[in-house]
């Protein structure tokens, strides 16, 4: 199952600007496997956040299939998430896992994340919709 919201999406965006992923490509690291800035020249928008990219094919693999390289929970914890709560990450944890992109507060969380990471992720798509429906927009 993927984490995904209708009408009131949630991202975690940088503050006025609606950058996504702290202005990370999202492409970059299945492509690229780690974390590489984005041009501000070349962007996207989904689910009301603004996507930066490296390259203009980035950009293009990013518009064909958003759902495939935005991170899961809109980009904040996957640990948050599972326990019900919205945390900023640090890009430093970044993992593809199962094709999927996540993010986590930091490396401590990340091995409590991972230590039991199915489970986590059940329970941070059980607690997504919730979310989303509490603190979207």
């Amino acid at each position: 199952m993927a984490f995904s919201a209708k009408a009131g999406d949630l991202v975690n965006v940088s503050g006025a600007s609606n950058i996504a992923v702290g202005g990370y490509d999202p492409v970059a690291f299945f492509t690229d496997h780690k974390p590489v800035n984005g041009d501000p020249g070349i962007t996207a928008a989904y689910q009301g956040a603004t996507y930066i990219f490296a390259s203009k094919e980035h950009k293009e693999l990013f518009e064909a299939a958003p759902e495939k390289y935005a991170p899961q929970c809109g980009g904040f914890c996957a640990f948050g998430v599972s326990v019900g709560a919205l945390f900023p990450v640090d890009i430093s944890t970044w993992q593809i896992r199962n094709d999927k992109l996540y993010l986590n507060l930091n490396k401590a969380i990340l091995k409590k994340f991972n230590a039991d990471f199915d489970a986590n992720v059940a329970k941070a798509e059980k607690n997504w919709p919730g979310l989303v429906e509490k603190n979207g927009k």
